[in-house]
């Protein structure tokens, strides 16, 4: 008995890396996958330039994995290390592929050579994301408290202050976050792109995929402050309610970033604001994440 709880106390570690490096990806690599000029690069580079990419990732991801990997351990050994950064590799190259599919660059009608091309330039900044992830987000410290407590409140009570301070506090670094990673991607013409090529059903994958990562980003990644995430008092402090309020205020801010570069118009149809805000609210929903881990 005693044998299966630390079987399954270590695949539940196991489970943790593994999302944090993911989330640690999604971070670092969203900004890039939004680049047509990387998604040329990678439909005509030759393999000898593939293997290239990989080598130089696995040098860096090396180095970085001998100092804090997406593992919370020290002391990591060479071969410990090498293990993770081929780990760390296929992370990203994972995350990366799931998102160009999601973004509809690789299709059932591209190439192979093509659709490897994209994933592995693409993954680059994603593998580092993932190795990254320990060393500069995480808090470094074990929650304080368990992950599904909540912070005790009396029936009947009204809402202190400090719930509309904190729920603010949430809008605020949601809206800043949103703004560092979605600003510089909001007056390209990668959005449209995007947009005209995925049908109304697929922008629920977005919508989803968008939820899905500002979850875990926040919630399940054990990054920094996650436990005083938790405990932190507001209006719609549950992790739920909370996800789904910062995705509404990220495409606020995905829409008002579109409307300021005049990516859409006041004469366009609701359908195309929609497409357009959606498509942006992934990149802007992660770094709203980051956003409300940083405050």
């Amino acid at each position: 008995m005693g044998k299966r709880r630390k079987r399954r106390h270590q695949w539940a570690n196991e489970l943790d890396d593994l999302v944090r490096g993911a989330c640690g990806g999604f971070l670092f690599g969203i900004p890039l996958l939004y680049t047509m000029e990387v998604w040329w690069i990678g439909s005509f580079v030759e393999p000898v330039w593939m293997l290239g990419a990989i080598a130089s990732s696995f040098v860096v991801v090396f180095l970085i994995n001998r100092t804090a990997g997406f593992r919370k351990s020290g002391g990591i050994r060479l071969a410990d290390a090498a293990m993770e950064t081929v780990e760390a590799i296929a992370i990203g190259i994972l995350c990366t592929l799931l998102l160009l599919i999601l973004l509809q660059e690789i299709t059932p009608q591209v190439p192979l050579d093509e659709a490897l091309g994209k994933v592995i330039f693409e993954a680059i900044p994603f593998t580092l994301g993932v190795a990254l992830a320990n060393q500069f987000l995480s808090g470094g410290e074990p929650d304080a408290a368990p992950k599904d407590s909540q912070p005790a409140q009396k029936l009947g009570q009204p809402n202190p202050p400090d719930e509309l301070n904190g729920t603010l506090s949430d809008i605020g670094g949601t809206l800043l976050g949103a703004a560092i990673v979605a600003f510089s991607i909001a007056p390209t013409d990668e959005v449209a792109m995007i947009a005209s090529a995925v049908s109304a059903p697929w922008l629920l994958a977005f919508i989803a995929t968008s939820l899905l990562i500002s979850y875990a980003v926040v919630f399940e990644a054990d990054f920094a402050n996650q436990s005083k995430r938790r405990q932190q008092q507001g209006l719609f402090q549950r992790p739920l309610s909370e996800t789904i309020m910062s995705y509404l205020v990220s495409l606020v801010a995905a829409t008002v970033m579109l409307l300021f570069f005049h990516r859409v118009l006041l004469s366009d149809p609701w359908q195309l604001w929609l497409a357009y805000a959606v498509v942006l609210g992934l990149p802007a929903t992660v770094g709203g994440a980051a956003g409300r881990l940083a405050v």
